[in-house]
């Protein structure tokens, strides 16, 4: 099983400066390898593999990263190859690869080596990155596994974060289904449960909305290139940053809540780019983020041994099996509770939610109370 683990960078001023060269360096070996390709009749890999050496005699400056890091560049070109041949053939209208422009070029990849965790006894362990140094880095978790890859990365607010994939050998023990629940989620509501929870949908984009166009506003009067106009830059990516880590704060500890507490979670299959299409809906269902709800809930399932079911959507909320006085989004979680059992084996056709107990009386969970106590509000 594969995981990623991020921590926070705390580079010194010569440390970034060396970053950002290296960035600049894998982003002139990409555009290069992308030029090439562009003259190949048909796309050979190994043959734009061998002419890196070539590069490095006509560059000297290149020989400055570790060789790993510009041969991944490499894999990053036929990455997105592939990524753009299988938009076509999903029947998108699709053009060539583009050429990096240094603002759409923040990630250095470090493959098998060039890299070393070094413990301390400090607040700040270290990351030591080949040709770069010993990078401050801030582990408030340890890592568990074989590191298999690093990958530097650097955000437009001006952070800088250690992506560390690991390989964990150890097995996961599929839990026998104990308990089960059904989730629907909403824009009212950002989910309702078969067990009568309806948890407050934060809303937290809309909250700083007033702010961040106030931001935004300023940098759009800044002249194009100037200093002044990054540093409203940063400001506003500053804002998007932080309704993120606000937005990511709660779905983690939703979906945490719902994996200690049960064995089998049933949600629906939703196709939520087709539903952002409506453009009376599509910020407040990106607000929600119910596609990284979703993620994170197969996620920590798959990780914690549980098992997760999608079913079908339709007429989840149209179907009244339980009265016609029923609460909408509390009926539908009772339907893909049902088709959830049913996928599992576990349901009969004829068999329905009313049968595993009596109706739940609703009960409201403000985001405050989640945000603030964490997993505390499992005795709700």
């Amino acid at each position: 099983m594969q995981k990623t683990y991020k921590y926070r960078l705390y580079p010194s001023k010569d440390q970034e400066q060396i970053l950002f060269q290296t960035l600049e360096h894998c982003r002139y070996v990409y555009n290069m390898l992308l030029e090439w390709l562009n003259k190949q009749d048909k796309p050979n890999r190994y043959e734009l593999q061998n002419r890196l050496p070539l590069l490095k005699q006509e560059h000297p400056e290149l020989k400055s990263v570790y060789s790993k890091a510009l041969q991944y560049e490499v894999y990053r070109l036929f990455y997105n190859l592939r990524g753009l041949s299988q938009s076509k053939k999903n029947h998108r209208k699709i053009g060539k690869l583009r050429f990096k422009p240094s603002h759409r070029f923040r990630t250095i990849h470090y493959n098998q080596s060039g890299f070393k965790i070094l413990q301390t006894d400090k607040r700040l362990d270290m990351l030591h990155i080949s040709k770069v140094g010993d990078l401050p880095m801030l582990m408030h978790r340890p890592v568990e596994g074989n590191i298999k890859q690093v990958v530097i990365k650097h955000y437009l607010s001006g952070k800088w974060y250690a992506c560390i994939s690991v390989k964990q050998d150890k097995g996961v023990v599929k839990q026998p289904i104990k308990t089960a629940v059904g989730i629907d989620v909403g824009i009212k509501y950002h989910c309702s449960d078969s067990d009568g929870l309806q948890f407050e949908n934060p809303k937290y984009l809309n909250k700083s909305l007033k702010q961040l166009k106030r931001r935004q506003q300023k940098l759009s009067k800044t002249k194009r290139g100037s200093k002044n106009r990054g540093k409203h830059r940063v400001c506003v990516a500053r804002q998007h940053e932080r309704i993120e880590n606000q937005r990511n704060d709660f779905l983690h500890k939703i979906s945490r809540y719902y994996i200690n507490r049960y064995d089998l979670i049933a949600v629906e299959d939703l196709n939520i780019k087709g539903m952002v299409r409506n453009h009376h809906l599509a910020r407040h269902i990106s607000d929600a983020s119910w596609n990284k709800f979703m993620q994170l809930l197969f996620c920590k399932a798959e990780s914690a041994g549980k098992t997760m079911v999608c079913v079908n959507p339709r007429g989840t909320s149209q179907e009244y099996n339980h009265g016609d006085g029923i609460d909408r989004d509390y009926n539908a979680s009772l339907n893909i509770l049902q088709r959830g059992l049913e996928k599992v084996g576990l349901g009969l056709p004829e068999f329905t939610p009313a049968d595993i107990g009596p109706l739940q009386e609703l009960q409201f969970v403000p985001a405050s109370l989640v945000v603030e106590t964490g997993n505390h509000f499992q005795n709700l």
